[in-house]
């Protein structure tokens, strides 16, 4: 096999994978939603997701009592899995964005559509139930959460929110992309 069939074999790969649409200044206002897949926003939005996943899987693994509390390994358990999906779909946007292609297979829209959905849902319960027991351990009783300790499940929790607040962001821009496919 020599090159020039490579060559081709990875442009027709391109082309069906992505239905390669170059970057031009006419084609973008039309062609992509702010904030969809294969965008800079989405780049900066999935970015942002895995950031703050892992600083709420971070501020909650600190403390050392944790899996004694459901709510707080479920957070765990939901960041574990939001943290390799924000990060695979930012190398997708990344490479997207290098290639000057965006994705526009209805298929594998229609996966991160649901994907985004399922874990922004997953990653509200998780915030909320770990935010009403730091609350619930404080006003209880000091002997039960130490104020020190309780300050890093909040944070875990403030980061999990915000982590929230993009994947349901993105979720909705690629809801919005999805009809016109």
């Amino acid at each position: 096999m020599n090159l020039q069939t490579r060559e081709g074999n990875h442009h027709l790969y391109l082309r069906w994978f992505c239905r390669c649409r170059y970057l031009e200044s006419s084609h973008m206002a039309m062609d992509a939603v702010p904030g969809s897949v294969g965008t800079s926003a989405s780049f900066a939005l999935r970015l942002g997701q895995a950031i703050f996943s892992s600083a709420s899987l971070f501020f909650m693994s600190l403390g050392v009592g944790f899996y004694s509390y459901t709510a707080f390994c479920f957070l765990v358990t939901v960041m574990g899995l939001v943290i390799p999906w924000s990060f695979t779909l930012a190398l997708l946007d990344g490479y997207s964005i290098l290639v000057k292609c965006s994705i526009r297979q209805s298929g594998i829209l229609l996966v991160i559509v649901v994907g985004d959905s399922v874990l922004s849902i997953l990653s509200l319960a998780a915030a909320s139930s770990t935010a009403s027991i730091v609350d619930l351990l404080l006003r209880a009783d000091e002997s039960f959460c130490p104020p020190r300790l309780c300050s890093r499940y909040q944070i875990s929790a403030a980061m999990a929110f915000l982590s929230w607040l993009l994947s349901v962001a993105s979720s909705l821009f690629n809801i919005w992309l999805l009809p016109t496919l």
